[in-house]
């Protein structure tokens, strides 16, 4: 995947991994440290929200195929965590 601003590499294994070399963090946004696919977004947020994590940003849905949001961690490194929309 290539947007400009984000290019993706992945290997399909046992497990999918994916390493993306970014310049912004799309929409706006600043560059995450660290980005984390999860399978309900929803409840990762409800949990975030309820442990009085700081959210930076949405959730979003984006126009390339993800709906995220960005939390500080503890250390205050910026975590996108996201989940591709089918």
């Amino acid at each position: 995947m290539d947007h400009g601003w984000i290019t993706t590499f992945g290997a399909a294994r046992s497990m999918n991994v994916q390493l993306s070399i970014a310049s912004e963090g799309g929409s706006g946004t600043e560059v995450p440290d660290l980005s984390i696919e999860v399978d309900d977004l929803d409840a990762a947020f409800e949990a975030m929200s309820a442990s009085g994590f700081p959210i930076e940003y949405g959730p979003a849905d984006e126009p390339w195929g993800v709906r995220r949001f960005y939390v500080r961690d503890p250390f205050g490194k910026l975590v996108n965590i996201l989940v591709h929309k089918n």
